[in-house]
């Protein structure tokens, strides 16, 4: 009997329709943050808003026309919640040719702001967000577009080390299907990148279960091989993609009850539990 109803919890569970038991601990959040405005109008509401979610890490877009005494306050108060603020940055064009000229702005403007900030009020870390499949030449010469991208992500590397920063990336989940061979290397680019960074964010938009453990597998694979910590990232905006890639239509409590279906199945020292892309419709969102 007992054989009997643990094959009807897997079955369940596989399938994406088994709820946590109830008071279940649920993975470590992190968020995307695009609109630092946000906290500059209403900065108790953010932290109020981000602290009742429960994340832990939130990406934060560096905007040169926000005063970093916004940033020094709001990353400040954030770590009295214990959350960690990382400096997120990224377009498709940072993978282009001599494109990494948006690097080293954003990286000289970060190490501007680390040394006027307090020790309290300082980044915890790099996030780029950059999608380099978003740029025609990834059609035309995806090698040479795949080249540029891992040089980028190296010297991003560099930089955010020698800033005393760790470095993370966001990647879509199918990065698992493309190879490369080039002057660095040859293999599996989600693999590459899971291997040169020390965080990486999929973007696994799916918004069931069952539909995200399938496509993360590789990823969570790589990062126990690497020693990575793989974070799985899931949408609330209103795609025009279809439904199936984002919880806007089914709501909160049902994304709630997925991602901890997901996070039952790849709890480890590797797996960096889930993020919600992103703040603005994640506020929004219904219960």
């Amino acid at each position: 009997m007992k054989k009997v109803l643990l094959l009807l919890v897997v079955t369940a569970m596989a399938a994406g329709i088994w709820a946590a038991p109830a008071g279940a601990a649920s993975a470590p959040n992190a968020t995307w943050l695009w609109n630092p405005w946000m906290f500059v109008e209403d900065e108790s509401g953010t932290i109020a808003f981000l602290k009742e979610k429960n994340v832990e890490r939130v990406f934060v877009q560096i905007d040169r026309s926000v005063p970093q005494a916004s940033y020094r306050s709001f990353i400040r108060r954030a770590g009295t919640e214990g959350i960690s603020v990382y400096a997120l940055d990224g377009a498709p064009e940072w993978a282009a040719p001599k494109g990494d000229r948006h690097l080293t702005t954003m990286m000289n403007w970060l190490g501007d702001y680390q040394k006027r900030a307090g020790a309290a009020e300082r980044f915890q870390g790099v996030h780029l967000d950059v999608e380099p499949y978003l740029l025609s030449s990834w059609n035309s010469n995806r090698a040479k577009t795949i080249a540029d991208f891992q040089s980028l992500l190296l010297t991003a590397k560099r930089k955010s080390a020698a800033a005393g920063l760790p470095l993370e990336a966001d990647l879509p989940f199918w990065f698992d299907e493309i190879s490369f061979k080039n002057k660095n290397g040859s293999g599996n680019l989600a693999e590459w990148v899971i291997q040169q960074l020390d965080g990486v964010t999929l973007m696994a938009y799916r918004d069931t279960a069952s539909a995200i453990n399938e496509i993360v597998k590789n990823e969570m694979a790589f990062a126990a091989k690497h020693k990575t910590p793989v974070t799985v990232g899931v949408e609330t905006m209103q795609s025009h993609e279809g439904n199936h890639v984002t919880f806007f239509e089914e709501g909160e409590a049902y994304m709630k009850q997925q991602l901890d279906l997901v996070s039952a199945r790849y709890a480890g020292p590797y797996y960096g539990g889930t993020a919600i892309h992103h703040v603005d419709s994640w506020k929004t969102m219904k219960p």
